[in-house]
């Protein structure tokens, strides 16, 4: 049984690894665990929200994940074609804004029209976010802000460069969970993960429950975030 959760993150992040390996042990084609990571990610976003999360984010694709075999990319596309809009209407049902963070201009152009529609539909919403990374690299996008900032002649700051983000306005991230058995973070919300807690698993993401995310969350509340303060400074404030 989970331990009760003392203290939720605002916002956590998900680097959803290990759909293709775990369909691979089961003798299933890599777009079977894709599929069923989608299933999971719906899933374990609702559990998230019901626990108090403001904000999610989740890296479904990276640019480096645009190399992978044609066949495997094409599974990825129809998945998205057929899945995206009915799953994130479910997700963001409970005025959840949603947000793609990354290159669309990657993307085949019928998934960027789903990917707009989806968006339009929640752009009014407020309150709780979510951001899907597809086609996303964290390089690539600290590139694309400081060219922001050059375009407009001014001198790059902290607020400027955050603002400029695909994530500008949002808060970063609290809490950075990545399954799969992997220790990095692999160009994912780079900058804004500056002071983010780490959290890995070494499940496969098809088979991280519900109940793996609320011990992931019982770790984050045990962790002490100083944020460059003294133990004693942060007692005074709170």
């Amino acid at each position: 049984m989970v331990k009760k959760i003392t203290r939720v993150p605002k916002h956590v992040a998900i680097i959803m690894d290990g759909n293709g390996r775990w369909a691979k042990s089961r003798m299933m084609p890599r777009s079977y665990g894709h599929r069923q990571g989608m299933h999971r990610m719906i899933g374990l976003m609702e559990h998230a929200y019901d626990l108090g999360v403001d904000y999610i984010t989740v890296y479904a694709l990276s640019t480096e994940n645009l190399k992978r075999p044609k066949e495997e990319l094409d599974g990825l596309f129809t998945l998205l074609r057929d899945h995206f809009l009915e799953y994130m209407r479910k997700v963001c049902a409970r005025g959840v804004k949603l947000k793609v963070l990354g290159d669309v201009s990657l993307l085949p152009e019928d998934v960027r029209e789903i990917i707009r529609e989806a968006e339009a539909e929640t752009a009014g919403f407020s309150g709780k976010g979510l951001n899907i990374a597809l086609a996303y690299g964290a390089r690539e996008e600290l590139v694309r802000a400081a060219n922001e900032a050059v375009k407009k002649g001014e001198p790059l700051t902290e607020e400027s460069l955050s603002a400029a983000l695909y994530t500008g306005g949002q808060p970063d991230p609290d809490l950075i969970i990545r399954t799969g058995k992997e220790k990095r973070l692999s160009n994912f919300l780079l900058y804004q993960a500056a002071y983010a807690e780490l959290y890995f698993s070494d499940k496969m993401f098809p088979e991280f429950s519900d109940a793996d995310l609320e011990k992931a969350f019982v770790d984050y509340a045990k962790r002490a975030r100083r944020f460059g303060k003294t133990d004693e400074q942060c007692k005074a404030e709170d």
